[in-house]
């Protein structure tokens, strides 16, 4: 790669040094304002020009990023990109580096160290007579800890207040992580507590800026023992935030369209990639309308195609555009890619069905959207009670500042809505995710407005009560982290919450293992 900066006229060359980029460094993250905002690996990517620009976009679960680039330079084992937002003028600047840990391993255990040092001093200032015992900062894998987060206790007397801190050097994960893991080790040092000593609480520290995200959680939570601070590293201020203090939870849903006409507009654009795919085949497709202008064709929850309304150019004349592939393989079908579409298509339904391989790429593909896609036919068995339609599955919405996609969104038949959160590998921050999306859907619930959801499109013919929603939680029984349930106990009995474990070969036929609940009191 050539160490030069590329033209910003040059859209074609931006493309080109982009995606030969994204596809020499799978485990690149993007770096904006300083933080990890993107790690590539479990994120989709989309580089292409458009009327004359270079855009790149980014989705997953952190939110969506489209930036226009307008320059690029190759630094070290990194792009360093000039981008532009959508609706400003002024450019920025974004860097890939070629994984998101970006500091040496001996540069970070030594930062790891010194903020040890630094927060241990601080806090025996701070607590004056207590004696702070060693903070630590070691992996362990036995009990979830890793080694971002500083740990430690206080003791005074016969009272011992567990502690951990993580520093501003750490990525956003292990920031926003720092909750689960500081009660994960409030409950190890209750159970290594001796007779002589009680454990009195919790000391929860992060860096200046970013207390918000625990002080919502915390707020649905047994925290009456849990004191939140924040850390400024450069001038060594320990300030406590007030933990009952809630910010914006204000959930933002993107306006609902109307989904038969949406399939309609797209319906001859359907019907040409249908008779592509083997006639025997055509029953296991999914159609989706994703807006009022795209429709996807699925298999198992793997979007291999799209219908889109797009303009003719130079005109305001509406035409179809059909492509298949995805992210940057995403290819317009016309007449010379056709035969590669028919054997592209022959290949992923060979593949891609649930007695594949679980060698085959195609089958391992997207597995939480393959699970959402069996569980939405049978979602009313699961949960009895629920409406079968609608349901709405990755449903984008806004809240707090941040973006997200709600896995699944229902209503009950007393008009309760439903969050459903899946997994299909172990989380660690399953249940405090999952509580995330919660809180924000009972402030919409109960906004105090006349049916918030009716005003947005949602749930058209049924009221949606203003009641606090339930909380449901599916994973397969092995892929349920074993921490999860000591954090779901720490939820608040307002919190009404069911964790459905399912049979490891869920592919096959999807049965329940086990069910687990809590909680229980509705708020109105």
């Amino acid at each position: 790669m050539s160490g030069s900066a590329v033209a910003t006229s040059d859209p074609v060359r931006l493309v080109a040094l982009l995606s030969d980029y994204l596809d020499a460094h799978p485990e690149a993250a993007l770096i904006e304002d300083g933080r990890v905002a993107f790690e590539l690996r479990a994120a989709r990517s989309s580089v292409r020009e458009q009327h004359g620009r270079c855009l790149f976009e980014l989705w997953g679960d952190e939110g969506n990023l489209l930036r226009t680039v307008v320059s690029a330079e190759a630094r070290g084992d990194g792009l360093r990109l000039g981008v532009r937002r959508m609706g400003q003028s002024k450019p920025q600047r974004i860097d890939l580096v070629a994984c998101s840990e970006r500091r040496l391993p001996t540069a970070r255990d030594l930062a790891r160290r010194n903020f040890c040092r630094q927060i241990e001093r601080v806090l025996a200032c701070r607590f004056y007579g207590a004696t702070v015992e060693p903070l630590r900062s070691v992996m362990d894998l036995e009990h979830s800890l890793g080694p971002a987060h500083v740990r430690g206790r206080i003791v005074q007397g016969g009272r011992v207040d567990a502690v951990l801190a993580v520093s501003a050097a750490e990525s956003p994960a292990a920031i926003d992580g720092a909750l689960t893991a500081a009660l994960l080790w409030r409950n190890l040092c209750r159970e290594r507590i001796d007779r002589r000593h009680h454990l009195a609480g919790l000391k929860l520290i992060l860096p200046l800026g970013h207390a918000q995200l625990s002080v919502e959680r915390l707020s649905w939570l047994r925290h009456a023992a849990c004191e939140l601070y924040t850390f400024d590293e450069a001038t060594e201020e320990l300030e406590e935030v007030e933990v009952g203090k809630i910010g914006n939870l204000k959930l933002r849903l993107v306006q609902a369209f109307p989904v038969a006409s949406a399939l309609a507009r797209a319906e001859d654009g359907v019907l040409h990639f249908l008779s592509l795919i083997p006639a025997e085949e055509r029953h296991r497709v999914e159609i989706r309308a994703h807006s009022p202008a795209e429709v996807g064709l699925h298999l198992h929850g793997l979007e291999f195609a799209r219908v889109r309304q797009s303009y003719l150019p130079n005109s305001f004349t509406r035409a179809l555009e059909l492509s298949f592939g995805a992210g940057r393989n995403e290819t317009l079908l016309a007449t010379e890619s056709e035969p590669l579409c028919r054997a592209l298509f022959a290949q992923l339904f060979a593949s891609r069905h649930p007695a594949g391989l679980s060698s085959d790429p195609l089958f391992r593909m997207e597995p939480e959207r393959w699970l959402e896609s069996e569980l939405r036919k049978r979602l009313v068995e699961l949960l009895p009670g629920l409406i079968p339609d609608p349901v709405y599955a990755q449903l984008p919405a806004v809240g707090g500042g941040a973006r997200g996609v709600l896995d699944l969104l229902g209503v009950d038949r007393h008009g309760r809505l439903v969050v459903v959160e899946l997994k299909t590998d172990e989380d660690l921050h399953l249940p405090l995710q999952a509580l995330d999306y919660w809180m924000r859907v009972r402030e919409l619930a109960l906004d105090g407005q006349p049916n918030s959801f009716a005003r947005l499109g949602y749930f058209a013919g049924h009221e949606v009560a203003s009641l606090a929603p339930r909380l449901v939680m599916i994973a397969p029984a092995l892929r349920i982290h074993p921490a999860n349930e000591a954090l779901l106990q720490c939820f608040s009995p307002e919190v009404e919450w069911e964790l459905i474990a399912l049979n490891e070969d869920w592919r096959r036929e999807l049965q329940v293992v086990f069910r687990k609940r809590g909680g229980g009191s509705m708020l109105a």
